[in-house]
This record gives structure tokens, C-alpha cells and sequence, in this order.
């Protein structure tokens, strides 16, 4: 095969891209690249970029319900800081935790379901 395939980034429907990238940006401490208005928003952050388009009637995911979604996982070294930190920033902490020794499953502002794992523990 003569074409290198690269990831490049990730993309979530939402109600609001410059919101959402703007969550994103302070989360990581990323920057936002590109917006425009209601259609489409870029972070970029370590790692690659994340981007956001917005949805008419958009609908937010079911957490555990809906978990053959695809979401979006960070890398922490303290799991109850970061946490602290994804709240203040406007993120909502699940009920169901399935490996709270591991792993934190938050929504994003828009209703995605994200985690913050432990680097030290991935194997």
C-alpha cells in the first residue's frame, strides 16, 4: 500500500459547535482553531484536533444505554483533580461508573459521554 492513512480527528455532532469547543479548548488546554457560528467549531489539542458540527434537533446519548457510541478518552494523572476540573468546566458526572478505580465517565456540555483514565493504570 502506497498511501499512508493518518488519524487526523474527531468529530461530534451538537447543538452548539462554538460551545462545545470551547468546553473542549479549556478541558485540554487546547485552542480553538476555527468556527463558524451554528454549523461548525475545531479545537486543536494534544494529540490532533477535535471537531464539532452542529445538528439541528440534536439529540444527546443515553449513558449506559447508548454505550456502543463512540467517545472520546483522556489521559490523567489524578483522576478526582481532573474531574473537579471537567466539572467546573461545565461537564456532568454519570451515575453509573463502570471502573471508578480506572476510569471517570462524564458528559460534555452537549451530552456526550467522555472519561478521564488513569495513565499509569492503562496497560
Amino acid at each position: 500500500m502506497s498511501e499512508r492513512i493518518r488519524y487526523s480527528s474527531t468529530t461530534l455532532a451538537c447543538p452548539e459547535p462554538t460551545v462545545l469547543a470551547a468546553f473542549y479548548a479549556d478541558l485540554t488546554g487546547g485552542e480553538v482553531t476555527f468556527s463558524h457560528g451554528e454549523e461548525w467549531a475545531t479545537v486543536r489539542c494534544d494529540g490532533g484536533r477535535l471537531e464539532f458540527m452542529g445538528v439541528r434537533d440534536y439529540q444527546a446519548p443515553r449513558w449506559p444505554e447508548d454505550s456502543a457510541l463512540v467517545h472520546i478518552d483522556f489521559f490523567v494523572d489524578d483522576l478526582d483533580e481532573a474531574g473537579a476540573r471537567a466539572v467546573r468546566a461545565g461537564a456532568r458526572r454519570f451515575d453509573h461508573q463502570p471502573n471508578p478505580a480506572h476510569c471517570l465517565v462524564l458528559a460534555d456540555p452537549a451530552g456526550h459521554p467522555f472519561c478521564l483514565s488513569l495513565i499509569d493504570e492503562v496497560g
